[in-house]
């Protein structure tokens, strides 16, 4: 035990002898070294320590003439990969002339490009892009022909190939030729003669293999790759689940036209999961924080108005029960309750189910399985919850109604009742109701959380109002 303590000290006294680690402030190392007095050689050689994001960070803090400078000393290849990571990049493309821009633009990968020129007003977009060589206009067109929902959209024509028929050493010596204008070489893809998708290999394995090796014997032919005509909503689930650098994308040929990289692939997974938040909160499209009011409110007021009118319908229906809320006026105070926690239940299942719904390896056994799951889940809740309110409710109403004890507990009972009701069907509603859309082809997202709460009223009110009416009026025959 004594042996054990002093370990245990010596540890201590070597973790406080250990110097923490303190995260450098790289913009103000960034903006120290701008106002050195360092040659441009020596500035050149200093940034390129650091990242271009970093640098990118700094440059809305620098003047136009600052930022000229800059860009003419670190050469049009780093400012291309630095604008890349600029959110709002027309304003610095402003600056620049149309040559000068299209010399950087041109530098980008294609997909980067064109990220760019969509940001640019429409004539000087046209300006620039007529400046562009004839490679890099035709890497544009290849991914603007495709709809933003498609994973050609997404991809990048920066990829090293080879042939299969080549030897070692002719792939050698073609990814080395390649690798000047492509920095994407972790994996080579193979294509056929005809120039058909073959497969990939690791630049790794490429290295290590032996001069007697083949194209063939190092190249997995069962390697993954999607379509460019694929919408990405049906197969970034696969994408994420795959460990690769990238991805090849093939056209309806089977030829590979573009990779989506890791980097890619994770804005495809954001701006996916966006759009599914966008949908949940009963959104059109997902909106961002420069966005105009117009634009906003058009993204909006479609849902706000179909709600609007389910509302109106939920309205209706409570109508049809005021001879019950005028016998029993009390029921009101606690209609919002059972309307709430419908609605509460029902979005939380409809959010699990369209994570569920993601999966396209659901059989029929697991849906039914989950869908069973939800249900005992929505009972159990529903149980615990009505049970509190049964209690809570009849201590409520006793305290401040001040009416006979059995009457609080039929009252709480009521709501109680309706509540465990009301939630076993929100349950099954943001379950079934998302499931029906996959069904019929609809994003089950579309089944949103608005939505739903919307229709569990309609069914909470239903349960609620019917239950009292049975009851309290009927049976019990109580009234104001």
């Amino acid at each position: 035990m004594a042996e054990e303590n002093n370990e245990n000290v010596v540890i201590e006294e070597q973790d406080a002898n250990v110097e923490t680690l303190q995260k450098r402030d790289y913009g103000k190392e960034i903006l120290d070294l701008l106002d050195s007095n360092l040659s441009d050689e020596e500035l050149r050689d200093r940034l390129s320590d650091y990242h271009e994001s970093d640098i990118a960070e700094v440059l809305p803090t620098l003047s136009s003439e600052e930022r000229l400078k800059l860009y003419k000393l670190l050469g049009n290849e780093r400012v291309s990969e630095i604008f890349a990571y600029l959110e709002n990049v027309e304003e610095f493309i402003a600056e620049l002339t149309s040559q000068t821009a299209a010399d950087i633009i041109e530098e980008m990968d294609a997909d980067d490009a064109l990220d760019v020129l969509d940001e640019l007003p429409e004539e000087r977009r046209e300006e620039i892009f007529e400046l562009l060589d004839k490679d890099a206009r035709a890497d544009i067109k290849l991914i603007e022909k495709y709809d933003d929902d498609l994973i050609g959209s997404k991809m990048t024509t920066n990829f090293v190939v080879v042939k299969s028929s080549m030897s070692i050493k002719q792939a050698m010596k073609s990814v080395i030729d390649q690798a000047a204008d492509n920095d994407n070489i972790s994996t080579v893809y193979v294509v056929n003669d005809d120039e058909t998708f073959h497969g990939a290999f690791s630049l790794r394995d490429l290295v290590v293999a032996r001069s007697t090796s083949t194209i063939e014997d190092i190249t997995a032919t069962a390697y993954p790759f999607v379509y460019a005509s694929e919408e990405i909503s049906k197969c970034v689930e696969e994408l994420k689940d795959l460990s690769e650098d990238s991805i090849p994308v093939l056209d309806h040929d089977n030829k590979i036209i573009g990779v989506i990289t890791g980097s890619e692939l994770v804005d495809v997974v954001d701006e996916e999961f966006g759009d599914d938040y966008a949908k949940l909160a009963g959104l059109t499209k997902p909106e961002d924080l420069e966005e105009p009011v117009i634009k906003s409110v058009a993204k909006r007021l479609p849902w706000l108005a179909l709600l609007m009118v389910l509302g109106l319908v939920v309205s209706m229906l409570i109508g049809s029960f005021k001879e019950i809320v005028r016998a029993l006026p009390l029921l009101v105070a606690f209609q919002s309750l059972i309307l709430d926690m419908s609605g509460n239940g029902g979005t939380q299942s409809l959010a699990v189910t369209i994570r569920v719904l993601s999966s396209e390896s659901l059989t029929k056994k697991d849906i039914a399985k989950f869908i069973f799951k939800e249900a005992r889940v929505g009972f159990t809740n529903g149980l615990i919850i009505g049970s509190l309110a049964t209690i809570l409710c009849s201590v409520y109403i006793l305290i401040i109604e001040g009416i006979p004890y059995l009457n609080c507990l039929a009252y709480g009972a009521c709501i109680g009742a309706s509540l465990l009701i009301a939630m076993i069907c929100s349950s099954l509603g943001g379950t079934l109701i998302p499931m029906l859309f996959k069904k019929i082809k609809i994003d089950p997202a579309v089944a949103s959380g608005p939505l739903i709460t919307t229709v569990n009223d309609l069914i909470a009110a239903t349960i609620y109002y019917t239950l009292a009416g049975v009851f309290l009026l009927n049976l019990m025959q109580f009234a104001a």
